[in-house]
């Protein structure tokens, strides 16, 4: 099973912009994989307008988008031909025809006893390892805005080296502050109780501070 913290596996991949090797593609980017489970079916068609309508915001964060099910080529680009007709939006990022599931069965993608994929969602980082790994079942939909929250959130504690809360930027008690790292000893203790002091840091008590982001 794929855990978070893994490098990505090395993968050659059939996709309706041509053949991909997988992490090396998007080397140097962070990107998101996600699967679903059919082509032709009705929330799985809401999920890639809905991921088209977001695509530029998903790529102001230096995030590339690919989807994946084990249907055939030819079926992804109907598909995307149908989405496009009837609903006006082009599928403009590409698509892993995984029709032998050879991918999606290393991924961990595909349920037990079931033949075709969850709803999973890989995050993937520039250095090519997994930070994110989501799974939603067959019968309901993703929330796209969530993934990008979650990847801003990544993107925030990496380059600031702090933890964000629920629902950051908008948590019901700290708003859009971030946390600082709790303190592991009894010097960082004091560190925290002196930052507080000078009104570097907001703390509920030493094990939960919190400050403005800059």
């Amino acid at each position: 099973m794929i855990v978070i913290g893994q490098k990505f596996p090395e993968v050659e991949v059939k996709t309706t912009h041509g053949m991909m090797k997988l992490p090396e593609a998007f080397k140097g980017k962070w990107f998101i994989l996600f699967s679903h489970p059919a082509d032709f079916t009705p929330v799985c068609t809401t999920e890639f307008y809905a991921m088209q309508k977001r695509l530029d915001e998903f790529k102001k964060l230096g995030v590339e988008v690919i989807g994946l099910s084990v249907d055939q080529v030819f079926s992804h680009l109907k598909w995307m031909e149908w989405i496009e007709e009837k609903l006006g939006e082009k599928i403009e990022f590409p698509v892993i025809a995984d029709d032998r599931g050879n991918v999606a069965e290393a991924l961990g993608m595909i349920p037990e006893g079931a033949t075709i994929t969850a709803r999973a969602v890989f995050v993937v980082d520039p250095n090519g390892v997994i930070r994110a790994i989501v799974y939603y079942p067959a019968e309901v939909g993703r929330d796209w805005d969530e993934i990008i929250r979650l990847v801003k959130a990544l993107q925030t504690s990496d380059a600031k080296g702090v933890a964000l809360p629920h629902k950051w930027p908008n948590n019901e008690l700290i708003g859009d502050k971030a946390i600082v790292p709790p303190a592991g000893t009894v010097d960082q203790i004091k560190e925290r109780e002196e930052a507080k002091a000078k009104g570097e840091i907001e703390c509920y008590d030493w094990w939960f501070c919190y400050k403005e982001l800059k």
